[in-house]
């Protein structure tokens, strides 16, 4: 799917009517969506360039529809303020402006608040309650404003409601589906939907081959909202495991399970909450607070039918909250209590997305090292998983399956010419192992193995061809403010918060 290029709101229109006139139940009258609940966001963006982690890409402009979800605060896409230099909130009907800043942020479920930095901006505005209430096949109108503030509509349908990944982290959370055949005008990034007058959600998500569209429904926002007022921001919990369905009856046998539901465990993060819980690889999920799971790990949910059942412990539940799984092993069953957490960022192998902060990147001689993540990756454009260096996709992929003590993936990204690396210039995209015979599990480990050279050189070892090189350690450290100027780099180093 790719993003709508235009600015959208969603307006839930009542249901349609299935049975008879008397039969029916009297239908709410929708409040009039008018722009005072609505704001233009303008977005400048500068992102690093992670070929170059030391400089920036060009700058670019991003405009989207934000919502007024309080006195003094705007909810918007996470996407749409990635890497800002510069926020502005626009009021739509006259065009007045103001700067904005970001109150908080997640990534994880695409979400921002903001507010702007002039406290009367919004003094008149209406903002709008959250209303969860929306089901399949509930008739909606795509809600676009023109360049001049009004607003044009495009008939639609919730058509599905489930759990989906979302777009930054594959963090799966409640997802609306939305079928709508929308028009291109002013570019956005962030669309809201609302019903009755309420905020049934943000579009998130457009794919105009298929008309269809995904939002970030009411239930993810309310708990974004909840735990933004908090003092520390916690994030979505996550169990922390990934499962199997149990369709195969031979697979049933082979696994001993004879009730009709329940999924297998094929994998529990190390570290994670199912792991700290002591939930194990070989488990069978049977039920999930009590609420038993199919043999494809639905749940029977009272509003929204079947549905996974992390829904109970992503979206419903919060950090800290504890859920009770029921699991057989060993042919037995068992009740072990799950206390939920949001991921430890810190002990990913790859990062999935680094936003307003710079790549961490260290440079020995005209080397240049730097840790794995997605985003270099997806330097090489939408076909990056065959384009990018495929020893490097695959430790991206099965990160999950790397030791639990494996640290960061160090690697040699590049080589600058220059008196040190003659020789060298071909090399890039190789595994660091070792430096001056210290193990490298992050680049801090590099900063300090380069402090100590052995007998006046600088040896790095590589886990493929060539096993290792050596850097005269001498005419590293006198060639530094050269190769800076060489290449028009402000610092050797960034070893900024991980």
């Amino acid at each position: 799917m790719k993003h709508l290029a235009a600015a959208l709101l969603v307006l839930l229109l009542p249901h349609a009517v299935q049975a008879s006139a008397a039969m029916a139940p009297k239908e709410k009258t929708a409040l009039p969506v008018s722009n005072d609940s609505l704001v233009r966001v303008n977005s400048t963006g500068q992102a690093f360039d992670f070929f170059r982690p030391w400089a920036k890409k060009a700058p670019y402009m991003r405009r989207g529809l934000g919502v007024v979800v309080s006195e003094n605060q705007v909810l918007v896409t996470a996407e749409l303020v990635a890497n800002h230099t510069y926020l502005e909130l626009e009021k739509s009907d006259t065009a007045e402006k103001t700067p904005a800043e970001v109150v908080v942020v997640d990534y994880d479920s695409n979400l921002a608040l903001l507010k702007p930095t002039n406290p009367d901006f919004l003094k008149d505005a209406r903002p709008l309650a959250l209303d969860g209430g929306a089901r399949v096949g509930d008739k909606a109108a795509i809600l676009q404003l023109e360049s001049n503030g009004l607003i044009a509509e495009t008939p639609a349908t919730i058509t599905t409601i489930t759990v989906a990944p979302y777009p930054l982290d594959h963090l799966s959370l409640l997802t609306f589906r939305v079928s709508a055949p929308l028009q291109s005008r002013e570019g956005s990034f962030t669309i809201p939907a609302v019903r009755d007058g309420r905020l049934l959600g943000l579009l998130m998500r457009y794919d105009g081959r298929s008309q269809t569209a995904d939002l970030i429904p009411a239930p993810v926002i309310e708990h974004f909202l909840a735990d933004a007022k908090l003092a520390k921001y916690p994030g979505f919990p996550r169990a922390g495991m990934a499962f199997a369905a149990t369709r195969d009856p031979q697979f049933r046998r082979y696994i001993g399970l004879t009730e009709n539901g329940g999924v297998y465990v094929t994998e529990v993060r190390p570290g994670s909450a199912a792991a700290k819980a002591g939930l194990r690889k070989g488990d069978i999920i049977l039920a999930v607070n009590g609420k038993p799971v199919d043999q494809d790990g639905n749940y029977e949910n009272p509003d929204f039918g079947k549905i996974s059942f992390s829904y109970l412990t992503s979206t419903l539940a919060r950090s800290g909250d504890k859920i009770e799984f029921t699991i057989q092993r060993d042919g037995k069953r068992e009740t072990v209590p799950v206390t939920l957490e949001a991921l430890d960022k810190t002990s990913i192998v790859s990062e999935p997305y680094l936003f307003d902060r710079q790549p961490r990147y260290y440079i020995l001689g005209g080397l240049v090292f730097q840790e794995l993540s997605r985003p270099y990756l997806q330097e090489w454009g939408g076909g990056w998983m065959k384009e990018a260096p495929q020893r490097l996709v695959y430790l991206d992929e099965f990160q999950g399956e790397l030791p639990t003590d494996r640290g960061k993936v160090v690697f040699l990204s590049q080589v600058l010419p220059s008196p040190n690396t003659l020789g060298y210039e071909n090399l890039d995209h190789l595994v660091v192992s070792k430096v001056n015979g210290v193990e490298i599990k992050s680049l801090d480990d590099i900063a300090k193995a380069a402090a100590t050279p052995k007998d006046g050189f600088h040896k790095i070892e590589f886990e493929q061809d060539p096993k290792f090189i050596a850097l005269d350690a001498a005419e590293v450290e006198t060639s530094k403010g050269q190769l800076m100027q060489d290449y028009g780099i402000p610092t050797l180093d960034n070893l900024g918060t991980q």
